[in-house]
């Protein structure tokens, strides 16, 4: 008994009749992915990003509002200081339920681990390169990248390199505590059993 299958999806497993010549020198279909299956993470898929809105209130759009200071260089490029002795910040803009901070980072300058409290944030990197540390491993942001993170995010964040680096931080809620932590990603001992 020859039954056709119960999913339309299985339908291409089963094998196809005899094609004639023309038809079989056709390409085969590429197969289709949804935005879904291929976007894992949401600011990897530059054109499900929203434009900034006035008053931001996903994150999609205090992502996209974080991109469209970081394009307006004039905003804040004349702002920026590097202090040797103290990280350097300026809080650059309020709205409702958020706030934005420029920061500057020295070579050799970190945060050490802390998290944000109830706030969710985007850091975006402006100019240079931080390397950010968390329990799960180390990412290198370059100008332009953007990270993502939820209440509770515990990380650390440190240039590593020989040249100043400029970043952009979004919070919201706006940031109320910065809570640090004891132990630092960056330089965890290795203890020998």
């Amino acid at each position: 008994m020859n039954s056709a299958p119960a999913h339309p999806a299985a339908a291409s497993t089963v094998a196809a009749p005899a094609v004639t010549a023309a038809r079989a020198e056709a390409p085969a279909p590429t197969p289709v992915e949804s935005d879904l299956q291929i976007a894992g993470d949401i600011l990897a898929v530059q054109h499900l990003l929203q434009p900034a809105r006035e008053h931001p209130a996903t994150v999609a759009e205090f992502a996209g509002l974080a991109r469209s200071i970081a394009e307006d260089r004039a905003s804040w490029e004349h702002l920026v200081r590097y202090d040797a002795t103290t990280r350097w910040y300026h809080r650059l803009r309020t709205g409702p339920g958020y706030e934005v901070w420029l920061l500057s980072w020295v070579p050799g300058q970190g945060s050490g681990l802390h998290d944000h409290g109830a706030s969710s944030g985007v850091l975006t990197v402006l100019d240079g390169e931080l390397t950010e540390h968390t329990p799960r491993g180390r990412l290198t942001h370059r100008p332009g990248t953007q990270r993502v993170f939820a209440p509770g995010y515990a990380h650390e964040v440190v240039n590593d390199t020989l040249e100043g680096a400029v970043s952009l931080h979004v919070y919201f809620p706006g940031l109320t505590e910065m809570p640090m932590h004891g132990c630092s990603p960056a330089h965890r001992e290795q203890v020998s059993a």
